[in-house]
């Protein structure tokens, strides 16, 4: 069985950072994708961040390029996101969540399993 638990949410002031983890546990050779997501009060979920396992290529939406880093551990159980120069509209849920393919790391629709969620607040 799958899990996946993030951690490392909460409040920071504009400028800061914060770096989120999420540990996987129960993932297969079969899941090669994770994906970092975030969601806003009152709107969707969207995609932040991505990585494959079996190369490491990391792929990032145009609004947290230049600022967040996703990466991941050397065994299969761990992926961060540090998130710097963190502004106020970068407060939401942020989800992590384990697919199978990195071919469209982007769209929601990829992903299997999905983590409870931790939430960071950016203070003006």
């Amino acid at each position: 069985q799958v899990q996946l638990v993030e951690s490392g949410g909460g409040l920071v002031q504009a400028g800061g950072s914060l770096r989120l983890s999420c540990a996987a546990s129960g993932l297969t050779f079969g899941s090669d994708v994770m994906g970092w997501f975030r969601q806003a009060p009152g709107k969707e979920r969207e995609f932040a961040a991505a990585i494959s396992w079996s190369n490491g290529i990391a792929y990032y939406a145009g609004s947290v390029k230049g600022r967040f880093t996703i990466s991941r551990g050397n065994a299969k159980n761990t992926v961060y996101l540090q998130m710097n120069n963190l502004k106020p509209e970068d407060t939401a849920v942020y989800y992590c969540a384990a697919g199978q393919y990195y071919n469209g790391a982007s769209d929601p629709s990829t992903y299997n399993y999905w983590g409870p969620g931790t939430q960071v607040t950016v203070s003006s």
